[in-house]
């Protein structure tokens, strides 16, 4: 064992020596031939590894590059095996690489916009300084869509996993931040606010998204890593999209070392579905539920996700990781407490319906729940409808004729 640390510590010298020989203006011929004396019968990956190794002992990234020239000539033009990620994690596109890029923008924005512009507010508190920390936190306020992901992707296959603590303690801080972040942009755009207030909440609200990334980045994604399967993060990365991102935009789309494995496909009826009013396809069935000018969830007797609909514009987020899922995992901790006493409230036959309305930016968001029974009165589930009614408050009048 010491005879192997004895070779590393040599080669990593040999690699030092080669890079100061390059910095001092030595050609890449000039140095090949030491170069492949010194990693003779080693793997590229553990070429890579030392590299990484200087590199965390301080050497400048730049000069570790200067290295890649020798790699060519050596390796024959094989960069890419040298520095090609040996995780998956580590691949532009995987879930993971996604929320670490944008971990790294969110505290690339709060060490040089958000820090400066508080220190320079403290000092001179103008609506001008303030103008500047608005347009940074409603930056900051985008990570929303980072969180959604989180919850709505990876916690629903920890929960699978038996994993269930870590995501709904981490999702009521999530919620905290978001409406820390609500009180901060409250503050900045009224000119009247208290700077040492506004201060102290901007400043607590930036330390949350801080502690929340090294929770992640400790925590989190080492956790997922090790209980998440390949196909499972190829489906995280197929949906991510269609919640959206923080700060970064993944170019490149992650494809898992050995092909997904297909999902069962089960046959639909060639024929009709019969109901009491009439038949349909089981086509027919889909396309009007996702025309609808409403959004419908459903869950069964069990609590258990079964069923969204996806009409053109959703009010909330909904992915397809969701069905199967308990529904008290798909609410912030800090309303679960109503979930459960409404569908209690249903199963005991005490309600069959309770409706709630949200202000939502430009959206006046109408939310209905309803207690699905049979004709003896047992319950199936319950029905989630939620649209944008802000149009409809809007009516006045009447229309009678056909737009053209």
């Amino acid at each position: 064992m010491s005879e192997l640390i004895d070779n590393r510590k040599y080669r990593q010298q040999i690699l030092k020596e080669l890079i100061m020989e390059l910095h001092e203006g030595k050609s890449v011929d000039e140095v090949k031939e030491k170069f492949a004396h010194a990693i003779e019968g080693i793997s590229v990956a553990e070429i890579s590894a030392m590299e990484q190794s200087l590199i965390d002992e301080g050497m400048p990234v730049e000069e570790v590059q200067r290295l890649c020239d020798v790699h060519a000539a050596v390796f024959k033009g094989s960069i890419e095996e040298i520095h090609r990620p040996t995780k998956p994690e580590q691949e532009p596109g995987h879930p993971i690489h996604t929320f670490r890029a944008e971990n790294k923008k969110i505290q690339q924005l709060i060490d040089e916009r958000i820090k400066p512009h508080l220190e320079t507010y403290q000092i001179t508190p103008s609506q001008q300084n303030a103008a500047l920390l608005e347009q940074d936190f409603k930056l900051l306020a985008k990570i929303d869509k980072h969180y959604q992901r989180k919850e709505n992707l990876l916690f629903p296959y920890l929960e699978q996993a038996g994993i269930t603590a870590p995501p709904q303690v981490m999702w009521g801080v999530d919620d905290e931040i978001r409406n820390d972040l609500k009180e901060v942009l409250v503050l900045l755009s009224d000119p009247d606010s208290r700077p040492d207030e506004l201060l102290a909440k901007a400043q607590a609200a930036s330390n949350k998204v801080e502690e929340m990334i090294f929770k992640e980045e400790s925590i989190l994604f080492p956790l997922a890593l090790e209980t998440l399967t390949e196909d499972e993060w190829f489906t995280i990365a197929q949906e991510s999209a269609e919640i959206g991102f923080t700060l970064y935009d993944p170019k490149q789309t992650w494809q898992p070392k050995h092909a997904p494995k297909e999902k069962t496909v089960h046959q639909t009826p060639t024929g009709t579905i019969s109901f009491e009013t009439g038949s349909l396809t089981a086509e027919e069935i889909n396309a009007i539920f996702n025309h609808l000018p409403v959004d419908i969830t459903f869950i069964d007797n069990n609590d258990v996700v079964k069923y969204f609909s996806q009409s053109p514009e959703r009010l909330f987020s909904r992915t397809k990781a969701v069905i199967g899922r308990k529904v008290q995992h798909c609410h912030p901790p800090a309303s679960v407490h109503v979930v459960e006493k409404l569908l209690a409230d249903f199963k005991a036959g005490n309600k069959d319906q309770e409706s709630f309305w949200i202000e939502m930016g430009d959206v006046y968001a109408l939310i209905q729940y309803f207690a699905v029974r049979n004709q003896d009165g047992s319950y199936l589930g319950t029905m989630e409808v939620s649209q944008n009614i802000k149009p409809l408050k809007e009516i006045t009048g009447e229309k009678r004729l056909l737009s053209e």
